[in-house]
């Protein structure tokens, strides 16, 4: 007896994003994936500031940025905008951003409230509250922020990236606990990169072919770490060298501090590349030892190109409460200990054996996070949601 595929509902759905980049960080490569893979399936309209993208089927939205300074007044002007472009015609509307409306509202980073007031009691507090009432730029952002987190079970969802992030957000904002969905980020089908295909990959980034080669991807340089990584890298050996990935506005900065420490010609520093997958062909390890990551998206693409993370463990990091140390990644429990950080990628630099465990363990782990699955289980919430 054969049994018939079920046909999915096609919905009309708004993305929110302001920018729409793929050289963005991981919250719009998230947000881009998603689209990628809905948009056989459903019509998506996405409305953002900034496009630098293309894909078959997709709408593109510009939404006007007459001033992008001071940021929360462009934030104020584009939640607004959005608003009025979406309120009717659309059975979702997805909000990448902190916006009061949009049946999903997926939030990547800590909650503005849990950063202002977490830990203060007593006189800290009541400072820290006297600073928010007195500065219209946090009040925008702390309302902005309790529309978008006060919405019911019936008709609204929040999606979070990982578990340490839903325990925030609960605590936080303790109502909305029926609403939270933990819908981790995903990668491509990926496998570990052979020599030749490392070697044409650091030929076209400008990287040596000789030695061993550090990847850092990132676009806050101090937040993930990379001020105690270019310190770490004195004490390896003299050809390991450092390619260094993300905003390129924050070069002049750590390339003095490279110089000062004599390191300027370990460190490369490619800035924001458009493909990071030929960053991580080029590499042998990545090194993440950030200070705060709600998940590290970064940590999971290496992982799926066969390198070794040395990552922040879960209090810094979201991933690594999914990973095993020393089985699919080193972890570390302190990411401003120099010392640490350098003797774990000694390990997987000096050692291969070590090396290539942990190479197929990653490449392993990845596979449990395939965008197809990823996309299958947002699609899930969008026909719950939406009314038939």
């Amino acid at each position: 007896m054969s049994v018939e595929k079920t046909e999915i509902r096609r919905l009309r759905i708004a993305v929110l994003n302001r920018v729409f980049s793929p050289t963005g960080g991981g919250a719009e490569r998230y947000s881009i994936a998603l689209v990628e893979e809905l948009a056989s399936r459903h019509e998506i309209h996405v409305f953002a500031q900034q496009i630098n993208h293309q894909w078959s089927g997709v709408t593109y939205h510009t939404v006007s940025a007459p001033l992008l300074k001071p940021r929360w007044i462009n934030q104020l002007w584009y939640a607004t905008a959005t608003w009025w472009a979406t309120r009717r015609g659309f059975d979702i509307v997805h909000s990448h951003e902190n916006t009061w409306h949009g049946q999903v509202q997926t939030v990547h980073v800590l909650p503005v409230k849990y950063n202002l007031f977490h830990g203060r009691t007593g006189i800290k507090r009541l400072l820290r509250s006297i600073k928010v009432l007195t500065s219209l730029r946090l009040l925008v952002y702390l309302l902005f922020e309790r529309a978008r987190l006060s919405g019911t079970a019936r008709n609204h969802c929040v999606v979070v990236t990982s578990v340490s992030l839903l325990q925030i957000i609960k605590s936080t904002y303790p109502k909305i606990s029926p609403t939270l969905k933990v819908i981790t980020p995903g990668v491509h089908s990926f496998q570990a990169t052979g020599a030749e295909q490392k070697k044409a990959a650091r030929t076209s980034l400008g990287l040596p072919n000789a030695g061993s080669c550090i990847l850092f991807v990132g676009h806050d340089y101090r937040k993930k770490g990379l001020d105690v990584l270019i310190k770490s890298l004195s004490e390896l050996a003299a050809d390991t060298f450092l390619a260094v990935v993300g905003n390129p506005a924050q070069i002049p900065m750590f390339r003095d501090l490279a110089s000062k420490a004599g390191l300027g010609s370990r460190i490369f520093f490619l800035g924001a590349l458009t493909d990071v997958s030929v960053a991580y062909e080029a590499a042998d390890v990545l090194a993440h030892p950030t200070l705060e990551d709600t998940f590290a998206m970064v940590v999971l693409e290496a992982m799926a190109h066969g390198l070794p993370v040395v990552v922040s463990d879960e209090q810094h990091c979201g991933i690594s409460a999914l990973l095993t140390d020393g089985v699919n990644a080193l972890l570390l429990n302190d990411p401003k200990d120099t010392k640490k950080l350098s003797t774990a990628l000694k390990q997987v630099l000096q050692d291969d054996l070590f090396r290539e465990r942990l190479s197929k363990a990653a490449v392993d782990f990845s596979r449990l996070y395939q965008w197809p699955e990823i996309a299958r289980q947002q699609e899930e919430i969008y026909l719950s949601l939406s009314n038939p």
